[in-house]
């Protein structure tokens, strides 16, 4: 019995170049799940830690400080696309909203701005131990950073003011 017959056929069942074919389609396939998934099956046995990260919506109008006294976000879940994530808000703080100003002699000084507030909102998320980049709801969270705060109601685009883990 020959391994490769007169019309090119591998044992009599499949041509060489099909074959090859098959191999590759395979292995680009098996590519691209490994690209997909390894994130999620890492994310998944890595040992989690919980992170809080505090986030400052500076300057609030007053329509939007009434919706959140109306509607609280405490307790409410962090959205990220169509799906729910495991990022929870669980602390909302209305503060008041200073700012810097220029007087008439040229000197700067802090004011407070009556009409508008500064919303804190604290975020809490379970994140793989010792991340280079921990991320909630698809978004790398570092002090400084903007970050979408969007909830099933609610969106918003504060600024990062702190992260911590424990």
């Amino acid at each position: 019995m020959k391994i490769i017959d007169e019309k090119g056929r591998l044992f009599r069942l499949i041509n060489v170049v099909d074959l090859l074919v098959l191999f590759a389609v395979i292995v680009i396939a098996g590519g691209i799940v490994w690209k997909l998934f390894s994130p999620v099956v890492q994310d998944a046995v890595a040992q989690q830690v919980k992170m809080t990260a505090v986030m400052r919506i500076r300057g609030a109008t007053s329509f939007l400080v009434n919706e959140v006294n109306a509607n609280p976000l405490t307790g409410k879940k962090l959205v990220a696309g169509n799906n729910y994530t495991d990022a929870i808000i669980t602390k909302v703080e209305i503060v008041p909203y200073i700012q810097q100003v220029t007087t008439a002699d040229g000197r700067i000084i802090d004011a407070l701005d009556r009409s508008k507030k500064d919303i804190l909102v604290t975020v809490e998320a379970n994140v793989p131990k010792d991340t280079p980049a921990p991320t909630v709801a698809n978004q790398e969270v570092r002090a400084g950073r903007t970050f979408t705060l969007k909830t099933q109601d609610f969106e918003s685009a504060p600024t990062i003011e702190s992260v911590r883990f424990k």
